[in-house]
């Protein structure tokens, strides 16, 4: 179930303490942690936080469904997100991953706010909560707004094309140490919450296809798996065990995101 924290006030309870989820981040400290908002220039970012909240998204937390009216956007901050298209006898399979560097509701901005995918939070955490209106207005006053959501568009474009292709041609085994990097690169810790069940979801392929790519992976000392949780051991290893599509897709991002 999300959690709401709205505006800065919202960094502590009434007790003085921390609100659950979020330490002592406030706002401005949250925002710097997405590339997105960091990027943006500093007029159009302080009257976006002025419009968002920072929640935190439990395990699942769905921010969309196929045909819902996407009504905010989600930056996320150490949350996960993943984006899927789902078939219609229930079956999906992820298309994006989206973490710090990115955001979920992007359709909505362009001027298409209805859903044609689901969007979930694959790994718990905080993310920036922002009306749509709100970031398709700024896009529109601000230049500089533009040009960082256009380069946004085709990093998520080219990780897209990437996944395609990376499903079309390459093993199981591999594509699941690409996932898994990915998934690492997004999290501030080597352990994340994650189901086999889940996992083949993401790749597209039965739960017994995970299982023994997972046990072949965990027995040269890649990864630890244990009661739905996974454990990243060797971020090289797992590196040199995945397909070339982490490293295309990690450089693209790199260079039109910064």
């Amino acid at each position: 179930m999300t959690t709401y924290f709205p505006h800065e006030a919202a960094a502590s309870n009434e007790s003085g303490g921390s609100a659950p989820g979020t330490g002592a981040l406030s706002l401005s400290d949250a925002a710097g942690r997405n590339r997105i908002i960091a990027a943006l220039p500093s007029t159009a970012a302080e009257s976006l936080l002025a419009e968002a909240d920072l929640v935190d998204l439990a395990l699942r937390d769905c921010l969309f469904e196929v045909g819902d009216t996407i009504t905010h956007v989600h930056f996320p901050i150490s949350a996960v997100t993943s984006v899927v298209t789902v078939m219609s006898d229930g079956s999906a399979v992820e298309t994006a991953t989206v973490g710090s560097e990115g955001m979920v509701g992007l359709t909505a901005v362009l001027g298409v706010p209805t859903a044609n995918s689901r969007a979930f939070a694959q790994v718990p955490g905080l993310a920036l909560r922002v009306p749509a209106a709100t970031l398709s207005r700024l896009a529109r006053a601000h230049d500089g707004v533009d040009r960082v959501l256009s380069r946004y568009v085709l990093a998520r474009l080219a990780q897209v094309s990437q996944t395609v292709a990376c499903n079309r041609l390459h093993d199981v085994e591999r594509r699941c140490a690409r996932w898994l990097l990915m998934t690492h690169d997004r999290v501030a810790t080597d352990q994340f919450p994650m189901t086999q069940d889940f996992l083949a979801q993401m790749l597209g392929v039965r739960r017994a296809t995970v299982s023994l790519v997972a046990s072949a992976l965990q027995r040269r000392g890649l990864i630890g798996y244990r009661r739905g949780h996974m454990r990243i051991l060797d971020r090289r290893g797992l590196e040199e065990a995945s397909c070339e599509c982490y490293a295309i897709v990690r450089e693209r991002q790199a260079r039109l995101l910064g």
